[in-house]
């Protein structure tokens, strides 16, 4: 089996007593956290760091003692599957600047509304342990 690995973060920042955490949503329509593939030597976090700003402008101070990975198969490319690896990242006021040609919009959303864009289950549960871990 192949596989590809891409990194990211669950992003957020706290406005007026509440978490607000940031959705893109891609050219395709789809919803994610900011991510995208590894290249060349890169670590896990350099991936994030490097992905995060080219797709929404933002240079977030990354949480210690969060870190989740989803693993499943391309349906697009069969025999290959796909690791990602999400850590949790804050922001204070800098601007969302979506990447052109990449992402259609950023939205800044509270949990209850970001978790109704995703599809996916996994993509779910890695907010809900975000939000779990922001709140406990």
């Amino acid at each position: 089996m192949n596989w590809e690995y891409s990194c990211g973060a669950v992003v957020f920042t706290r406005h007026g007593g509440q978490i607000l955490f940031v959705i893109v949503q891609e050219q395709g329509g789809a919803y994610s956290f900011p991510k995208g593939h590894m290249e060349g030597n890169e670590t896990e976090e350099e991936t994030a760091r490097r992905e995060i700003f080219e797709e929404t402008g933002l240079r977030p101070a990354f949480l210690p003692g969060f870190c989740m990975r989803d693993e499943y198969a391309l349906r697009e490319t069969p025999g290959t599957s796909k690791r990602v690896t999400y850590f949790l990242a804050e922001f204070g006021d800098e601007p969302l600047v979506p990447l052109q040609g990449e992402i259609q919009r950023i939205h800044l959303l509270p949990y209850e509304d970001a978790l109704r864009l995703f599809d996916h289950e996994s993509t779910r549960r890695i907010l809900t342990e975000a939000h779990i871990f922001l709140t406990a």
